[in-house]
């Protein structure tokens, strides 16, 4: 760590955040929502104009829910509510015959609270910065910059400076968060390293205004994404995808290592993979490197780190920002309660051991090993060469994506707070179940009462007990009690849609993962609660 010294504090918070993109103010809001106080700082004054981060999931939208701004989120989107949000993949370019509009997270929907939604991450800040605003014990340092960290057994210690100015200060902290991006100095200091995939790609990144193309578009199914796939690129995309339906759209491609901006021709890759000229009026344009590279850990004792600042891929299926906000929900219950004194230090240290796995496999797993697949695809399966041979093999690809959705499925078995399958391995691979899991996201089901059990969740633990015994729901609630752990119970009949849950009892975590699940309670309840609550 830097030291610098004994300089005066200004003032203690119970957690300092470093970075204030979307995993920071998510972050601060759910940190502030459970009473902990916070200090977030961030160097940016003015929002970017990139699209970024457009697809939202349908565990992000569950985020919101929890948050109290759903609603202020789906109605900031730019595309009309009806719009698809899906992909088309072409061969060749967008003029060619060989397309496919396969089904992709829309299939697993049933599983979760809310719908997905779509828009440019700078529509979904404006939401997250005006519920932070409204918090009054989070202080907002927008303007200013981290500029060193320190930390020892007692704390930690931020200095900052403002951006432009004469200012600095010292914030000191219980705990201090990083989500200041891939050139993370939080992370830097506290001496965590990251590896994976570098794929020595350069990109480019345009975001361009066109009716023209929007009209050419008409000629697929409506969808907010459209995937070149061309077998000089060996797996790699052109794709562009929707700002909004009308003329607004970004577009990223890979382009010769040599490329210089004064030497290049931003519609040439256009033209390319649409397969016809279209005018173009273009409001940014840049380059970006296509790598993969994740953390060793997200923490290291009192300095935990989050979003790009713990992984960073290529934007290839919407995985970056969603990720980033989960660690955010991740994170913020367990240091909550730490603070709160019903939390056990076995809490902080499961946040890396279930996330750093997770995001692991998502970038080697889901975007490294596609990349290299697609590749052997289009080297193996060509049209001119043999038509018959492609365009079998091309059909056989439509249960690609709709596999890929179904098998995406963050799950924490192998956690140390969770009563998990014998074996369990905590990773991105998993399949979509109404059955209740220990280790898996809790899937929605109606109660009697005609309301949502998500709608009945509580801010802490929840136990779902569905005609279980009265003996064994008794023992829940005083384990609890004893325990000190903040423990809400629904109680409800085992019909209804509701035996799909394969159990009667579900112990639910704060962030509606399932910590245990049985039809009567264990044998020692009060150390299961030990356990769920890190001690």
């Amino acid at each position: 760590m830097v030291r610098f010294g004994k300089a005066l504090v200004e003032k203690h918070y119970q957690v300092v955040i470093v970075g204030g993109g979307p995993v920071g103010v998510g972050l601060a809001i759910d940190l502030g929502l459970r009473g902990i106080s916070c200090a977030l700082v961030e160097s940016r004054t003015k929002g970017h104009l990139i699209p970024k981060g457009q697809n939202l999931t349908q565990r992000t939208l569950e985020h919101f829910y929890f948050w109290g701004i759903v609603d202020e989120l789906r109605a900031s989107r730019l595309m009309p509510r009806d719009a698809a949000i899906g992909e088309i993949t072409a061969y060749g370019d967008l003029t060619s015959d060989y397309w496919q509009a396969a089904a992709g997270r829309e299939i697993v929907r049933p599983y979760y609270f809310q719908d997905n939604d779509r828009m440019p991450q700078y529509q979904m800040e404006a939401v997250l910065s005006a519920k932070l605003a409204s918090m009054k014990n989070v202080d907002v340092r927008i303007g200013w910059s981290a500029t060193a960290v320190e930390q020892d057994a007692g704390g930690a210690k931020v200095q900052i400076a403002e951006e432009g100015g004469a200012g600095r200060a010292v914030l000191s902290a219980d705990y201090v968060v990083g989500c200041d991006g891939a050139r993370s100095l939080v992370r830097e200091q506290a001496g965590i390293s990251r590896s994976g995939t570098v794929f020595d790609k350069l990109m480019v990144l345009m975001v361009f205004r066109s009716r023209e193309l929007h009209e050419k578009l008409k000629r697929y199914p409506q969808r907010s994404v459209y995937r070149v796939m061309h077998p000089d690129f060996e797996g790699y995309w052109q794709f562009f995808g929707r700002i909004d339906v009308g003329e607004s759209f970004f577009f990223h491609a890979p382009v010769p290592r040599d490329t210089k901006r004064e030497n290049f021709d931003f519609m040439a890759p256009l033209r390319r993979a649409a397969g016809f000229d279209f005018k173009a009026e273009f409001d940014y344009t840049g380059f970006w490197e296509l790598r993969n590279e994740v953390a060793e850990v997200y923490r290291k004792d009192r300095v935990f780190i989050a979003g790009d600042a713990a992984h960073t891929h290529p934007p290839y299926g919407g995985f970056g920002l969603n990720n980033g906000l989960e660690d955010s929900i991740n994170l913020g219950w367990k240091l909550a309660a730490r603070l709160q004194g019903w939390g056990g230090e076995g809490l902080l240290y499961s946040y890396s051991q279930e996330r750093q796995p997770v995001f692991r496999d998502v970038a080697e797993d889901f975007i490294a090993k596609r990349v290299a697949r697609d590749g052997d695809f289009f080297a193996k399966h060509n049209p001119a060469r043999d038509k018959a041979d492609f365009e079998q093999a091309w059909e056989a690809r439509k249960t690609d994506l709709p596999n890929r959705a179904q098998s995406y499925e963050p799950n924490y078995e192998g956690s140390p707070i969770v009563v998990g399958p014998a074996g369990g391995v905590t990773s991105a691979h998993g399949q979509h179940s109404f059955v209740a899991r220990a280790g898996h996201h809790l899937a929605p089901q109606v109660l009697s009462s005609g309301r949502n059990v998500y709608e009945e969740l509580g801010r802490g633990y929840t136990l779902v007990a569905l005609d279980a015994p009265k003996a064994d729901v008794e023992a829940f609630r005083q384990a609890a009690t004893s325990s000190g752990v903040p423990l809400t119970v629904i109680e409800d009949s085992y019909d209804g849609g509701r035996e799909a849950y394969g159990q009667r009892m579900i112990l639910v975590r704060p962030d509606q993962f399932i910590a245990w699940s049985g039809d009567t309670s264990p044998a020692d309840t009060a150390a299961l609660m030990r356990k769920i609550a890190g001690r």
